[in-house]
């Protein structure tokens, strides 16, 4: 009948588990607690000062990276301001402006709070085993890529992906896909296909199932990301080969493929987990970041037509 909406069931239950996850965050980090990190200031309050002191110049700037009513952030800095926390400098450039810095009081007081939520997150991902805390800050990471891609670069509704075992004409794509995409966003040319044909080449042809693995992420029929976990040394696994193809970035798909690598290499006994990366790679490089992998070491060279910074990164399981 015209003018009844019919409920969507699925919708619902969707809305019902993300309004259930937010119930169980905010009480997780304690967000409702009348002094966040038992400071005498709110949650959003601390944010505030968060942002002034990494770098926002102007309320302009808080305003916009918090989304923010400009009364309400208007207000919050007077309040600073009387506990002198927060000063404000009129712009030299613009007299209606005011530059806005912490004080050294302010500093002081904040310096022990930001310690204290890194504590506190600390204490959070210490209470799970290493691979338990890359699986959730991968999650993370795809909630986050989902929720705040920009409005040209988001997926159609329903568009989801999966992850598999390699089918025949996989590998190939691997190889194909690696050495179109690097070509044309980086400029690298021979021998670095030659050198993704090979390491392809030894995992289809060598690989040990119970210590070796390869993904492949496919997208509406058609794959759109890899990787590969391989041993490397005694009780050492190596990721090999993560791609990710641009038409579907923005889903979480790396971090993903990087936490069902590091989920593997620890059930699979593995003790560490080495990769070989460039720091021209910002994603990549973000992804092992994110999954607790630390730098090692790096060193200059001049190859694939380009002078590159080779990475050398590593996790401890």
């Amino acid at each position: 009948m015209a003018g009844i909406t019919t409920a969507d069931p699925q919708r619902e239950q969707r809305i019902a588990a993300v309004r259930r996850f937010n119930r169980f965050y905010t009480r997780q980090i304690g967000v409702l607690r009348k002094g966040y990190l038992d400071s005498p200031y709110s949650l959003g309050e601390m944010r505030v000062l968060y942002e002034i002191a990494h770098g926002a110049r102007t309320a302009s700037d808080v305003a916009r990276n918090l989304d923010l009513d400009a009364g309400y952030l208007s207000r919050v800095l007077r309040h600073f301001e009387k506990r002198g926390v927060v000063k404000r400098t009129a712009s030299a450039k613009d007299a209606r402006q005011s530059h806005l810095a912490l004080t050294a009081r302010g500093r002081k007081m904040f310096a022990p709070m930001e310690k204290r939520s890194q504590q506190q997150v600390g204490v959070m991902l210490d209470a799970l085993d290493p691979a338990a805390q890359s699986r959730l800050v991968a999650a993370m990471d795809s909630i986050e890529s989902l929720l705040d891609a920009k409005p040209e670069t988001k997926r159609p509704s329903g568009a989801t992906y999966i992850l598999r075992a390699p089918q025949p004409g996989d590998f190939g794509w691997i190889v194909r896909r690696h050495a179109e995409i690097y070509a044309q966003e980086y400029g690298w040319t021979e021998p670095f296909e030659g050198l993704c044909a090979q390491i392809v080449a030894e995992f289809a042809n060598k690989n040990d199932p119970k210590c070796e693995r390869c993904w492949i992420a496919v997208l509406n029929g058609e794959p759109v990301g890899a990787v590969m976990i391989v041993h490397d040394a005694p009780e050492v696994a190596r990721l090999r080969l993560l791609l990710v193809d641009p038409k579907a970035r923005g889903l979480g798909i790396g971090a993903r493929l990087v936490g069902e690598c590091v989920t593997f290499a620890h059930a699979a006994g593995y003790k560490a987990i080495t990769l070989w990366t460039h720091s021209v790679l910002t994603a990549a490089r973000k992804i092992y970041q994110n999954a607790g992998f630390k730098l090692t070491s790096s060193e200059k060279r001049h190859t694939w037509s380009q002078d590159v910074v080779a990475e050398f990164w590593d996790l401890k399981l």
